[in-house]
């Protein structure tokens, strides 16, 4: 893996704030291109649902936990992050960009592919939604088609794009908690994106693959083929969806359905021994209560496998059923669960893994964020300096002074916004 230039030693923060939980991670690019970890701060989340900040001060406080724990453990000062984003309104749409060129003769550069990438951001949205991203999916010059177009000559230019847009209103809302947290985000990143660089290798994004990112609020798909992410989407649906479930089918309190679930569930029901049953002390001056193991797999079960069959679903719907040869890359919190991987190989056909971000991670901390639930925070860190990154163009930062800002490639961050929807936005945000 190549570093970007002046990476060394300088200090990076991947802030993932989640359903559950809000996460602040702390390392710098070692010699050898590994991300040292120098702290974690971790606390649960109880201004956010499914992805959207629902309380403004909850979440704030939240983030200012998690990051003076990050803070105090690296012995660092923190005060740029790059931040994730996992709404429900997420949406992801293919469009198309042309380029008439006036010098047909001359060779096409760099710089008119950025111009044709930056011009996206013109695209007209629906409303109360912004651009996100914008993936460049492929060229063509003339007639010669899936080409890398510079150095070539001709008098057309095009490409074919994913554009990934969220809902303004989540996006401020995110924003302004960072902000109030005292913090100033360096870029916004589409979390199955980050995510992505944390868990896949080139060879699976190359052959085709589906990651499917099973967080507590949502759960965040991505579907990459011949290197590139062909779609995104979000599922309205994850491990709180499954706690829920096991409150009301038990008749539990929300605390011990949730301890249940992760000491004691498992995704199929069948592996499970009828007669197994464990005590939750429930209520105080009531007795025990006795759960069926077979029952809780079951509860869970039902509930993963709609999550699964809606995921195949999208793969379907945008025609990449016979593409995914490296299968599904289950991540987040959701993929620790007792069974998961055969579920999702049984119901989809897929071969099916656990991915985690262990590969990229070294130092005396590295132990502590080893597992998938940590696989957004280590893909916000490595987007920073991953020489795959530059293929997405950011959007907006919480900087006071965008303009001054570059996004990856030489792109402007900010180039196509208006001045008076820049001076509203950060206006808002105060």
């Amino acid at each position: 893996m190549l570093m970007k230039k002046d990476m060394k030693d300088e200090i990076i923060v991947g802030l993932d704030i989640g359903t559950t939980k809000i996460c602040a991670i702390v390392g710098r690019v070692d010699a050898h291109n590994k991300l040292e970890i120098l702290g974690m701060g971790r606390t649960s989340s109880m201004g956010v649902r499914q992805g959207v900040v629902r309380n403004l001060e909850k979440t704030t406080q939240a983030i200012q936990k998690a990051i003076q724990e990050a803070s105090d453990r690296s012995q660092t000062d923190l005060e740029i992050v790059s931040v994730g984003i996992a709404s429900q309104h997420v949406e992801c749409s293919r469009l198309d960009n042309m380029n008439i060129r006036t010098s047909p003769e001359d060779i096409i550069a760099q710089d008119e592919v950025d111009a044709l990438t930056r011009a996206m951001y013109t695209t007209a949205v629906e409303p109360g939604a912004e651009i996100v991203h914008i993936v460049p999916q492929g060229y063509r010059v003339d007639e010669q088609e899936d080409v890398d177009p510079v150095g070539m000559i001709g008098s057309k230019l095009e490409a074919k794009f994913s554009v990934v847009t969220a809902r303004t209103a989540d996006i401020k809302l995110l924003f302004k908690c960072v902000r109030n947290a005292r913090l100033s985000a360096k870029q916004l990143i589409l979390e199955p994106l980050a995510s992505s660089l944390a868990v896949l290798s080139e060879d699976e994004k190359k052959a085709g693959v589906v990651l499917v990112d099973i967080g507590g609020g949502t759960t965040d798909m991505a579907i990459f083929y011949e290197g590139v992410m062909r779609h995104t989407a979000v599922i309205p649906f994850g491990g709180q969806s499954i706690t829920k479930d096991i409150r009301e089918g038990c008749k539990l309190l929300e605390a011990d359905a949730e301890t249940l679930k992760v000491q004691y569930g498992s995704a199929i029901a069948s592996l499970t021994k009828p007669n197994e049953y464990v005590a939750i002390a429930g209520l105080e001056n009531y007795p025990p209560k006795e759960i069926s193991l077979f029952n809780l797999a079951s509860i869970i079960q039902a509930r993963l496998e709609e999550i699964i069959e809606m995921v195949y679903s999208k793969v379907q719907e945008v025609g990449y059923l016979d593409k995914i040869a490296a299968g599904i890359v289950l991540t987040g919190g959701g993929a620790q669960m007792q069974s998961i991987r055969q579920l999702v190989e049984y119901k989809t056909g897929y071969c099916t893994r656990i991915g985690s971000p262990s590969e990229h991670i070294v130092g005396a901390h590295a132990e502590d964020i080893k597992g998938p639930m940590y696989a957004t925070a280590v893909g916000l860190m490595l987007s920073e300096f991953h020489p795959k990154a530059p293929q997405w163009t950011s959007k907006r930062t919480t900087s006071d002074n965008p303009k001054k800002r570059k996004g990856w490639n030489g792109v402007w961050s900010l180039a196509d916004w208006t001045k008076n929807q820049l001076t509203d936005d950060l206006s808002e945000m105060e």
